[in-house]
């Protein structure tokens, strides 16, 4: 009290009459701190005791989160950087042709606008400095397995979503390890660093949504926590579209009806979200207050394997479609080849400018994990499917099989698919020994 009014102070101010009343100053709580570069725990500093790095990381909840979400940064790009020096300091785009598009890029070229799926044309107006390399899918591959392995060293419980980025629980590994998990996941983007030359950005929390939220806050190189007790605080601020699974659509249809934010979201009861948005309108009452009870799934059967790429404009042209079909024909091959599985149904996914979404399967005589062969099913889809123009497009093939039971009786139709399945197949041998560069089809580059 001071001339009679009352002085409220907040948790980091100290009483400016300090000298004159008897309130002593106030001390912030100590919480632990973690040094990136040399793993040292300690209890509170701008600058790590043991190395003197700056690269901290503090948190109340440090030592007690243990569901981690790992993402490589601008993965493609970046072992095409490891693997070419001279590359290092240019800003590199991963992609198609003139008429191709980019399949990711690296920061400095992100630096000028360019983006993921955005058309080449479009990317080298923005960037005309960049070096455009062509994807080298056994090269991505090899580095994911490298990756994987040394996750495996910290959890069993590890859950891929792709190539470049996994879930992780650590729960119970602390005294396996002789540490809490945000110091082994700290160790784990320093090992990728200094092992693969590739680096990754982690998100630590209590969940797998509010964990995969988190590793996008601070890319590249980041390490982001979000806690159980900051939750609420945390969200309500951010826009609806960083939820997990809230697109274009669904957020346009969210602002119409007033919600921006997820404060906005946390408004409304589950009943009346329900009955507005359906059943995705009970998956954002739980999301927007942070609720996540999916587990980290090691095992988790595949049931497709599938790739799409939304355009940054929308397009009618049958040429430029055909070549994508066919761009994403091959990286399911890939991946199918790599997970030594086939797929007997063949999906074509478009999604029209009114966001309307067409979806075509077709169902082989046998599973198949041939580039040539999934790219004539989704081409004869595409030529049943209506007219565009389309903003979105995908290649999946599902029904999966071992990779002993592919390709056993070709097409009895076609007299030449004996031939190009031989020619596909030593094509991958020089691929896999010389790089993805070292053999391209003429539709690959449209």
């Amino acid at each position: 009290m001071k001339n009679g009014n009352l002085l409220i102070l907040n948790d980091f101010q100290k009483c400016p009459h300090v000298d004159t009343c008897h309130k002593p100053p106030y001390d912030p709580p100590i919480m632990p701190v973690l040094c990136r570069d040399c793993l040292t725990l300690f209890p509170t500093g701008t600058r790590c005791p043991a190395c003197r790095s700056p690269r901290l990381i503090a948190h109340p909840e440090l030592e007690t989160l243990s569901i981690a979400h790992m993402d490589c940064d601008a993965f493609y790009a970046s072992v095409e950087k490891r693997d070419n020096p001279t590359l290092r300091d240019q800003p590199v785009i991963v992609g198609g042709g003139q008429r191709g598009v980019v399949s990711t890029c690296c920061y400095l070229a992100r630096i000028h606008g360019v983006r993921s799926a955005m058309p080449m044309f479009q990317a080298l107006k923005l960037c005309p400095q960049a070096v455009v390399v062509k994807p080298r899918f056994p090269a991505y591959i090899e580095a994911s397995r490298a990756i994987r392995a040394l996750m495996e060293a910290l959890t069993p419980a590890i859950e891929p979503l792709s190539l470049d980025e996994a879930f992780l629980d650590l729960t119970g590994t602390a005294r396996l390890h002789g540490a809490p998990p945000a110091v082994m996941l700290a160790r784990l983007v320093r090992d990728m660093e200094t092992q693969l030359g590739l680096t990754g950005s982690v998100g630590l929390s209590h969940n797998k949504y509010l964990a995969k939220i988190a590793s996008d806050l601070d890319k590249p190189r980041g390490f982001s926590i979000v806690g159980r007790e900051e939750t609420e605080a945390f969200l309500h601020p951010k826009p609806v579209r960083i939820i997990w699974g809230v697109g274009t659509a669904t957020q346009a249809a969210l602002e119409a009806a007033g919600i921006r934010t997820i404060a906005d979201l946390c408004r409304w009861s589950r009943q009346d979200l329900a009955a507005r948005f359906g059943q995705m309108g009970d998956r954002l009452y739980s999301l927007a207050r942070g609720q996540d009870t999916r587990k980290v799934t090691r095992d988790e059967k595949l049931k497709s394997i599938s790739k799409e790429t939304t355009f940054h404009e929308d397009t009618a042209d049958p040429d430029l479609l055909d070549g994508h079909i066919w761009r994403l024909a091959e990286q399911v091959a890939d991946r199918a080849k790599a997970k030594q599985l086939s797929g007997r149904t063949v999906t074509l996914k478009l999604k029209r400018s009114d966001f309307q979404i067409l979806t075509r399967r077709h169902t082989l005589p046998d599973p198949t994990q041939l580039t040539d062969r999934i790219y004539r099913a989704a081409r004869d889809l595409f030529a049943q499917a209506p007219q565009g123009p389309f903003r979105l497009i995908g290649v999946g093939i599902s029904d999966l099989a071992p990779e002993a039971e592919a390709d056993l009786s070709g097409d009895l139709l076609d007299p030449n698919a004996a031939k190009r399945a031989a020619a596909e197949k030593a094509s991958d041998a020089i691929r896999s020994r010389f790089g993805t560069e070292a053999i391209i089809k003429g539709r690959a580059l449209r």
